[in-house]
């Protein structure tokens, strides 16, 4: 009898982890029955199995796994030990399991994040033969998986709600929102999907001589490599990028009592009653005020005396007062030793400023933000004498060198800024100098950064306690957003632009910005350090008026003058 059904509409069965009930499986069904090119699902909690008849021009069978991972704590199992294509009808970029007989290549990257991915683009664009080795994260890495992208995809959607219910106008009032969690948290997923597949698996598609490999890799010597304890493959050049993850505090009870990380924070589908945060550097700040926002009682417990210890005062009051004027509970100087459950409760027991302790009660959440540590502990390092530091980063100098002459290093997993586009350089970096006798190194001096909260927080070069540290001479200009026409006509003058130059060569030498979107500014001070723009130049050129940016001018002009006199746009 002739099969009718056409070619397009394919059966795929998979074995999915994790489910424990027939709500479990109705979840998954109505999940995966919305999913555009999925035609129906059905699925038996009892032997895991999930039956999806698909429309393979909408949905690819890897699309399909992708988007059962993201439906809560599901998963597919049964496509791990199976060799798959990094993207569909791509035959030489290959991601396969550690079975592979022995290979030899020109570099081995050891990590599958930003700067894995910049060195293979590089690797390719000098014709060699590589073998990205990744495991842990999937390929992308903390930005695009866990880091960058869906925390501030949960940021603006937190500002959104804001703005909705607050308003800098007198005679604008908001009537509110309404918050549908679930689907705010399967947006972001989809969305790191995507670009998981856009910006990195679509990137390396055609590439002919890349080979990417899922397995645990350490070294056997400096050539070689084991990936999960069967196979090894070799190469002339070795680059370490195997990233950070959450430092996770050696305290009574923590392990014991069910905490978050971004990593699986930002995958939770139901909405928290509440949160205690432990750590208020920038990612516990940036989850502190998106969280609050989306509906989520929020409290942090930092060892130090304030949030974000490594600004300013200035900076930390004023960012403290916002976030304590929407209803953030900061707690400076408390340091948690024990974490008992009691119940559905989590208690904290806390040392406090004034010596005594106390128990904190938790009803939500705990998520560990006390910084990150260096993938290092289980590559095997010493076994080839790679130097690191105290805290386990993997050491190098300007041009992503380490003290071995061919292991290289880039990314979180060393001493270097850590953020996304610095660990992109610095993996293109160091392939260009693992195969090229004429070396580049790369100048942090004028580096931008910004932390996303409300206000941003920007800065590049020095700040004044900085350039006290290093005997520069130097002069402060600060400049309150009351002064700039465009936060006026905003009606949100919270923040200040502050110029740091060296008065003998009056050249910039830092800058720190905390506003409204204030980290659409700091790129222009960057490239005025790195190019020696003088603050007279700041001051006398033209800026629109009634933009942000105009506060730079500003700024400037407050090294001789008060601006509180001058009409506007006068210089």
């Amino acid at each position: 009898m002739k099969n009718n059904k056409p070619e397009n509409i394919e059966t795929i069965q998979l074995e999915i982890d994790g489910m424990t009930c027939s709500g479990c499986s109705s979840h998954v069904e109505k999940d995966m029955n919305a999913k555009d090119g999925v035609i129906s699902s059905a699925v038996n909690h009892e032997t895991g199995i999930g039956e999806f008849i698909i429309d393979t021009i909408k949905i690819g069978k890897k699309e399909l796994i992708n988007a059962v991972n993201n439906i809560g704590d599901y998963s597919v199992i049964n496509e791990a030990e199976k060799e798959t294509t990094a993207v569909s009808n791509s035959e030489s970029t290959t991601i396969k399991d550690s079975s592979s007989d022995k290979n030899d290549y020109d570099l081995i990257i050891i990590g599958g994040g930003s700067a894995a991915f910049s060195a293979a683009i590089k690797a390719e664009e000098l014709g060699l033969t590589t073998l990205m080795v990744n495991a842990g994260l999937d390929f992308g890495g903390t930005c695009v998986n866990v880091g960058c992208v869906p925390s501030k995809n949960l940021i603006r959607a937190a500002e959104t709600v804001y703005h909705g219910s607050y308003s800098n106008f007198n005679g604008v009032k908001p009537k509110g929102v309404e918050i549908d969690f679930p689907k705010v948290i399967k947006d972001k997923k989809a969305l790191v999907t995507a670009l998981q597949q856009q910006k990195y698996m679509d990137v390396v598609r055609d590439f002919e001589n890349l080979t990417m490999l899922k397995g645990w890799a350490e070294f056997v010597d400096k050539n070689t490599i084991l990936v999960d304890g069967k196979d090894t493959y070799t190469a002339t050049n070795i680059l370490i990028a195997t990233g950070a993850t959450t430092n996770i505090p050696n305290i009574q009870g923590l392990n014991e009592v069910g905490y978050l990380t971004n990593v699986s924070l930002f995958d939770l589908e139901e909405k928290p009653e509440s949160l205690t945060i432990m750590g208020a550097g920038y990612i516990g700040l940036e989850i502190a005020m998106a969280y609050n926002r989306l509906g989520v009682k929020v409290r942090i417990i930092e060892f130090t005396d304030r949030p974000l210890r490594t600004q300013t005062k200035d900076i930390t009051d004023l960012l403290e007062a916002q976030m304590k004027h929407e209803g953030i509970e900061i707690l400076p100087n408390f340091r948690a030793f024990k974490f008992e459950k009691r119940g559905t409760d989590i208690i904290i027991y806390c040392n406090c400023p004034d010596d005594s302790t106390t128990k904190i009660v938790e009803k939500g959440k705990i998520v560990v933000a006390t910084g990150t540590r260096p993938n290092t502990s289980k590559l095997g390092l010493n076994k080839v004498n790679v130097e690191l530091s105290g805290m386990g980063h993997v050491l190098v100098n300007e041009k992503m060198e380490t003290n071995i002459p061919n292991i290289f290093a880039a990314g979180d997993v060393t001493q270097t800024p850590p953020f996304v586009y610095t660990a992109a350089t610095e993996g293109s970096t160091a392939v260009a100098n693992a195969f090229s006798l004429s070396k580049t190194g790369i100048d942090y001096s004028s580096l931008p950064w910004v932390v996303f909260t409300d206000p941003q927080i920007a800065g590049t070069g020095m700040d004044e306690v900085e350039a006290e540290r290093a005997g520069i001479p130097f002069e402060v200009s600060k400049l309150d957003l009351i002064h700039v026409p465009r936060a006026l006509a905003a009606q949100d003058t919270r923040g200040f632009i502050k110029l740091i130059r060296n008065p003998e060569t009056d050249k910039l030498i830092g800058a720190r910005v905390i506003a409204p979107e204030g980290g659409e500014l700091i790129q222009q001070l960057s490239m005025a350090i790195e190019f020696g723009i003088t603050v007279k130049v700041l001051a006398e050129s033209f800026y629109p008026y009634l933009t942000l940016g105009e506060g730079i001018k500003l700024a400037a002009i407050t090294f001789g003058k008060d601006v509180s006199k001058l009409s506007c746009c006068a210089s």
